[in-house]
């Protein structure tokens, strides 16, 4: 870019990891966005535990869309400097929940749909957000980048159904 120095970021940022926390915060933000399309399409009430597993393999398919058309950004979501934490967004900005908040949300409403039982719920997130955070890893920058679009697809659907059958 013609009349930009490298330098200029710092007029605004006090540092690289402040820079970084910025970049990192906007690229959350815009998956929080794509996760919460995901889920507003689905169609049911709360509670309905077909339209609850529909939420979340929503959220599945749009964290590794994601990670999948925004290789750059998904790496630097989780690149957080380490003075700097993960904040929910500030209340009234009308930001989507975090992405973990709204993983959350959906196994809250399949626990309360019956799916599985509340014992099972608390901290089930994490074994979840791991497998499909590695799957998005594995297949992203890892050593799967080179497979085919059908066997990617063909994973995802895999994950999808492990995911779901460990929740029944």
């Amino acid at each position: 870019m013609v009349g930009v120095v490298p330098n200029a970021a710092y007029r605004h940022f006090a540092d690289r990891d402040e820079l970084l926390a910025a970049v990192c915060t906007a690229a959350m933000r815009e998956l929080a966005a794509r996760m919460a399309a995901g889920t507003g399409r689905v169609r049911g009430r709360y509670g309905d535990a077909a339209a609850a597993r529909r939420r979340l393999r929503a959220i599945g398919r749009a964290y590794l869309e994601f990670a999948r058309e925004e290789p750059g950004l998904f790496a630097t979501a989780f690149a957080l400097p380490h003075q700097h934490a993960y904040r929910a967004p500030d209340a009234g900005t009308g930001q989507h929940p975090l992405p973990l908040d709204q993983l959350r949300a959906v196994l809250d409403e399949l626990a309360d749909a019956g799916v599985f039982s509340r014992q099972r719920r608390a901290g089930i997130e994490y074994p979840i957000w791991s497998t499909v955070h590695g799957l998005a890893v594995l297949t992203g920058q890892g050593p799967l980048r080179e497979l085919p679009d059908a066997t990617r697809g063909h994973l995802e659907k895999l994950t999808s159904a492990f995911i779901g059958e460990a929740l029944a």
